[in-house]
């Protein structure tokens, strides 16, 4: 997806455009690694307690990492077009609950 939205804005927008919905791409796949990285560490009936702990914060890591990744774009990036970076952001993060939705219609997978 983050090709997708790098393509599509460059071409139908500009390369301004372009860069900008790559970075928000960026910005929404960089958090959700983070998170996987951290929230899956442990598993096991035994873990319980250390695997609540990792979702947590996990959860904040993603929440601040992402706030920190907007504010040095906004402040380090000139010119940005900020609806295409609002643009990559939000369909990067509509592509994972999206494939969700799919996965729950189709319980084999």
């Amino acid at each position: 997806m983050v090709v997708v939205v790098t393509l599509v804005c460059g071409v139908l927008f500009g390369r301004v455009a372009g860069y900008s919905g790559l970075l928000g791409s960026l910005i929404a796949l960089l958090a959700n690694v983070f998170f996987a990285s951290k929230a899956f560490r442990y598993f096991g009936a035994r873990s319980s307690k250390a695997i609540v702990q990792s979702l947590w914060s996990g959860a904040m890591g993603k929440q601040i990492l992402t706030a920190a990744l907007f504010a040095l774009v906004f402040v380090g990036v000139k010119p940005l077009q900020p609806v295409a970076l609002f643009a990559g952001y939000l369909l990067v993060l509509g592509t994972g609950a999206s494939g969700l939705l799919l996965m729950k219609k189709n319980p084999k997978h």
